[in-house]
C-alpha cells in the first residue's frame, strides 16, 4: 500500500472508521467546520475524502481534487456527487448501503405495521385520556400484496423482514433481473399495478427517477394502496399523493423522506408550510419520520465498518 495515505473527512462518521483507516496506515484529517470554499483551496492535498450530504461534489469541486482516489459516501444515496463526473477521471465513488440496509428494512416495517394499527392515533388519544376501540379498528398484513420497486440492499432488507407476515412479495427493479427466491417474487411493473395492495419505494434518486411516483403512476394500481416511502423525498410528487389521498386512490402512507428536504430540512419554516405537506401532517392516515430509516446506533457503525473495508481494499489493490 502506498505512504501517506491522506483521508479528508467533512463531515462526521462513527470513529470506527477513522480507528481502521489509521490502523492500516492512512492519515485521518477531520475537517468538519471548512467550508466549501475551503475545501476547495485544500482538496488537492489528499488521496481521498468521507463525506455525508453537508456540500455538493459536484465538477467544479471534484476538479480541484486534482490527487483523489476515492470518494466515500457514509450512506447509501449518491446524489450529491457527481458520480459519472468523479468516476470518468479515475476516481473511485464508494457508498456504504450495505451498514443501513437493516435498519432501513425494519424502520419500514415498523411505519407499517404503526399505520395499519393506528398505533400513532391511539398513543396519543390514550395520553389525552381517551378509550377509544372501534375508531382504531386494525388492518392486518397477513394475505396482503406487497410491491417493492428497487430490490438493491434496502428493497430486499424489506423483503426479508416481511417474512412470517403470511404475505406476497413481489418485487421490480429495471436494472436486476432472476433475483425470485423465498423471500420474493420478480414481477413487472404491470404485475405490481395489477395485485400490490402496499406500495414500498427503495429507489436512489436519479433523473430518471425523479417524481417517478406522480397521479398516472398512482391511477395505475388496480386496487386501492397503502404507499411506503424510505427512499428519497422526490422519488414521490407530494402534491399528487395528497390528492390520491383525498380521492381514496391511497388509504395512508409512510413516510420517512419527504419532497422538501434540503441539505438542511431543520431549516424549514413552520408557519409558511407547502399546503400538500400541511395535508401530510394533519392526517392520521400518515406516518411520518424525519430521515430517520437508516438511523440506528447499529447502522452508524456498520456504515463505517463498510467504508472502512472498501477503501482499504481499493487502496491496497
Amino acid at each position: 500500500m502506498p505512504s501517506s495515505i491522506n483521508v479528508l473527512f467533512i463531515d462526521s462518521v462513527h470513529p470506527l472508521l477513522q480507528e481502521e483507516l489509521e490502523a492500516n496506515g492512512f492519515i485521518c484529517h477531520l475537517q468538519y467546520e471548512w467550508s466549501r470554499e475551503k475545501i476547495g483551496e485544500e482538496l488537492r492535498k489528499f488521496d481521498g475524502i468521507v463525506i455525508r450530504s453537508r456540500i455538493k461534489l459536484d465538477k467544479e469541486l471534484i476538479d480541484k481534487g486534482t490527487n483523489l482516489k476515492f470518494i466515500a459516501r457514509a450512506g447509501a444515496g449518491m446524489e450529491n456527487i457527481d458520480v459519472p463526473y468523479a468516476e470518468s477521471k479515475g476516481i473511485r465513488c464508494l457508498s456504504s448501503a450495505e451498514g443501513n440496509r437493516d435498519a432501513v428494512g425494519e424502520h419500514a416495517l415498523g411505519m407499517l405495521l404503526s399505520l395499519f394499527n393506528n398505533i400513532c392515533r391511539a398513543d396519543r388519544e390514550v395520553r389525552q385520556g381517551l378509550w377509544i376501540r372501534e375508531g382504531n379498528r386494525g388492518v392486518e398484513l397477513q394475505g396482503k400484496t406487497v410491491g417493492i420497486i428497487g430490490y438493491g440492499n434496502m428493497g430486499s432488507a424489506f423483503a426479508q423482514r416481511l417474512k412470517g407476515f403470511d404475505c406476497t412479495v413481489l418485487a421490480y427493479d429495471k436494472y436486476k433481473s432472476n433475483f425470485s427466491n423465498e423471500l420474493v417474487k420478480e414481477s413487472s411493473l404491470e404485475e405490481l399495478f395489477e395485485k400490490t395492495d402496499v406500495l414500498s419505494l427503495h429507489l436512489p434518486l436519479t433523473d430518471e427517477t425523479r417524481f417517478m411516483v406522480n397521479s398516472s403512476f398512482i391511477e395505475k394500481f388496480k386496487k386501492n394502496i397503502y404507499l411506503i416511502n424510505t427512499s428519497r423525498g422526490k422519488v414521490l410528487q407530494t402534491t399528487d399523493l395528497m390528492n390520491g389521498m383525498k380521492n381514496g386512490k391511497v388509504l395512508g402512507a409512510c413516510l420517512d423522506v419527504l419532497e422538501y428536504e434540503s441539505l438542511s430540512f431543520e431549516g424549514l419554516d413552520k408557519s409558511n408550510l407547502p399546503g400538500p405537506f400541511r395535508y401530510l401532517i394533519e392526517s392520521d392516515r400518515v406516518v411520518l419520520t424525519p430521515h430517520i430509516a437508516g438511523w440506528t446506533h447499529e447502522s452508524n457503525e456498520k456504515i463505517s465498518a463498510t467504508l472502512a473495508r472498501k477503501i482499504v481494499e481499493l487502496v491496497k489493490k
